[in-house]
């Protein structure tokens, strides 16, 4: 049911509100406030009780980042997710409206959304003053009590508190430090709600001592003009951790004043990772991944994560395998719609998904030397070679490698039917049996997909060198590694 539905039938003034049974007994101004803080750890405990699930779809955080965050809630506290990007943290403050009510009444007509019972703005109190018990009431759903803002340096007091308007002080005959003649930032706009700031280390100093006000006392000074308010609001933050230290661009006093720092992380083994990336990403249906694909595309962030290329401060973000998947099923896809052919992702459209893993690496100095390009070959490489150890490092390939050390090479087909591809396969000794066992599938295309993990796994073992599609030997001083320390 929608919002508009759910409240067609519900009170339109105080006094309608006032004589439904869940507000039976209350009058204005009885002081009998219901925090946002209460309404969600009533409606936790609620769910806790009844073994709901708390936040779908945040997978690998069971036993660490949920725990920690659902003692905060119980707690009322305001809390920050420190993480480095790609970790949930936007989805998780996004997750916490659904521990919000339904709908909840608000004051017809006034930009801060405002208790009708209990009103805190000014506004709202001349509002019940004059209409009394027809005062109009709206309800507002739980989607429009969240309000999320990036932080940035530019990010004024005014942005997020809000700011004198001489013109509507001028119309209402107020003084300019009445709040009547504001015009309210996000934060009041959020009141009776949610509001999260992500990336808060990036507001400057002046901002962060307003939040810490507002977090702390309620009140505000906006252009000389001391301003209470004391709003009726969860806040929430996230931030980098290397950001988040008292060296670094946040304020103490702020600091000090959050209840709860919950760290975040990346997914601790490829699994959870391959589960992460299979909910979030966007293919077609007709377009098959093997699961010896989709655990290649995941170890890939893996890898990218313990190269010494690779930023750590910056981190590698979980969008890097949801991206690279979303690439490599469309590269299978376009190959399918040219040829005709069963779309199944195979490595060489993990190649063609180069962009997508670029583009999500901060590279060190010596990363940025070698090119990302070059940088990202090589962690294709090592994830294949990590994968193809836990998946077929028991398999006989001793025939295989003779028949490349023998000065043969094989040039993987990449156009034609799976099944022209699969009687190629065949030239190289014991590969066609090996992929038939490594895809458990009667589909050429998926054994032909199989077929090229394998090559590219014993690559990644150099037990073979590669140039483009062309599988050869391993290079001379490979093969002398391979007789001390590879064997």
């Amino acid at each position: 049911m929608t919002a508009a539905n759910m409240t067609a039938n519900k009170a339109r003034t105080l006094g309608e509100l006032l004589d439904t049974p869940a507000y039976a007994g209350r009058t204005p101004f009885d002081g009998k406030i219901r925090l946002v803080q209460d309404e969600v750890r009533e409606n936790l405990t609620r769910k806790l009780r009844s073994g709901e699930e708390l936040f779908p779809g945040v997978v690998g955080y069971d036993d660490t980042v949920i725990p920690q965050l659902v003692n905060a809630l119980l707690a009322r506290q305001n809390f920050i997710l420190l993480g480095l990007r790609g970790q949930a943290k936007s989805r998780i403050l996004r997750a916490i409206t659904e521990l919000l009510d339904d709908v909840v009444p608000v004051i017809e007509g006034v930009d801060m959304p405002d208790d009708p019972i209990n009103p805190i703005g000014a506004e709202g109190k001349h509002l019940l003053e004059v209409h009394g018990m027809d005062l109009p009431i709206r309800w507002l759903p739980r989607a429009d009590r969240y309000v999320e803002k990036l932080a940035t340096p530019d990010v004024t007091v005014a942005d997020l508190i809000g700011d004198v308007d001489p013109i509507k002080a001028a119309r209402l005959g107020t003084s300019l430090g009445d709040t009547r003649s504001m015009h309210f930032g996000l934060l009041p706009r959020a009141n009776r709600g949610i509001f999260a700031i992500n990336e808060l280390a990036d507001l400057a100093p002046k901002v962060q001592v307003a939040m810490f006000n507002i977090l702390q006392e309620g009140d505000v000074q906006i252009k000389g003009y001391p301003i209470r308010l004391e709003l009726d609001v969860m806040l929430v933050f996230s931030a980098n951790p290397e950001d988040y230290t008292a060296r670094g661009k946040i304020v103490t006093p702020l600091k000090d004043r959050i209840g709860s720092e919950i760290r975040t992380h990346y997914p601790t083994d490829v699994k959870l990772g391959m589960g992460i990336t299979a909910q979030e990403a966007v293919k077609d249906d007709a377009v098959t991944v093997p699961p010896f694909m989709a655990e290649l595309i995941e170890e890939i962030a893996f890898q990218a994560r313990e190269d010494g290329r690779v930023d750590k401060m910056s981190g590698v973000s979980q969008r890097l395998p949801i991206s690279l998947l979303e690439v490599a099923a469309a590269n299978a896809e376009r190959r399918s719609l040219i040829g005709g052919d069963e779309a199944v992702v195979r490595v060489s459209d993990v190649y063609a998904g180069l962009p997508a893993i670029t583009g999500k690496m901060e590279l060190e100095y010596e990363g940025e030397l070698k090119g990302a390009d070059n940088v990202a070959k090589e962690v294709i490489r090592k994830a294949a070679g990590a994968v193809y150890g836990r998946l077929c490092g028991s398999m006989d390939t001793q025939a295989l490698e003779k028949w490349f050390e023998d000065g043969n090479v094989f040039r993987f087909p990449q156009s034609g039917d799976s099944g022209a591809a699969m009687k190629a396969t065949k030239e190289v000794p014991g590969l066609s049996d090996i992929a038939r066992e490594v895809a458990d599938s009667n589909s050429d295309a998926v054994r032909v997909s199989a077929a090229e993990f394998v090559l590219e796994g014993l690559y990644g073992r150099k037990k073979l060198s590669r140039a483009e599609e062309l599988y050869a030997a391993p290079e001379p001083e490979t093969r002398q590694q391979r007789g001390g320390r590879w064997n």
